[in-house]
């Protein structure tokens, strides 16, 4: 598939390098297709290409950016009309607290500022480490996925498989609302109880 990611933090490299090993085509979208930071992507084997072109021939949108650059981001894009977008995002403030709850999420609100774009809120539960490696010897660790486009789901649950998460559907996009949370507690944990990275949510069945 051709991946487009907008965001090339530790989210947006690690979805890379895991989707590049599993044979797909990434193309990060830069502000600044010829700065420092794209020259870094490019040396790495990754292509760059300006955000107002990126998505045009993309099968699939991450947007794996900070939260309050998110919506110049989607802006700069142009057109979702009829791709996959897959939010990754988290609503956080600069406390790392939630911005957004109860009534609305990030995901909500990513599929009203891309109108038309078929909107899945995936890969924002766990931290970055464990999207470039989530390999633990009790089992795989789950990847949530929810969203209102059936097939859509069905495309993000076959990349999440690709880099080896159970991937679980978690119902409609609306479920973001719960999604979000459970990535506050991920965060919370590691930092704020000093459980540190190496952990993950799974589900044990019987």
């Amino acid at each position: 598939m051709n991946i487009v990611i907008a965001g090339s933090g530790n989210v947006g490299r690690a979805l890379a390098g895991g989707w590049k090993k599993a044979g797909h085509n990434v193309t990060f979208a830069a502000r600044d297709a010829n700065g420092a930071k794209a020259s870094e992507l490019k040396q790495e084997g990754y292509a760059v290409a300006p955000q107002a072109e990126a998505a045009k021939g993309a099968d699939v949108v991450v947007l794996a950016t900070p939260w309050d650059a998110t919506a110049a981001t989607i802006k700069a894009l142009g057109s979702l009309a009829g791709k996959i977008v897959v939010d990754a995002t988290n609503p956080l403030t600069a406390k790392l607290e939630l911005a957004l709850g109860f009534s609305d999420s990030a995901g909500e609100t990513v599929a009203r500022l891309a109108s038309g774009g078929r909107v899945v809120k995936a890969f924002n539960t766990t931290g970055a480490n464990n999207m470039a490696n989530s390999t633990y010897s009790g089992g795989k660790l789950m990847m949530a996925i929810a969203g209102d486009d059936t097939d859509a789901k069905k495309t993000v649950t076959g990349l999440a498989a690709d880099l080896g998460f159970e991937p679980v559907d978690a119902g409609p996009l609306a479920m973001s609302r719960y999604l979000e949370p459970t990535a506050m507690l991920w965060i919370k944990l590691a930092y704020a109880q000093g459980l540190g990275r190496e952990f993950g949510f799974a589900l044990l069945r019987r």
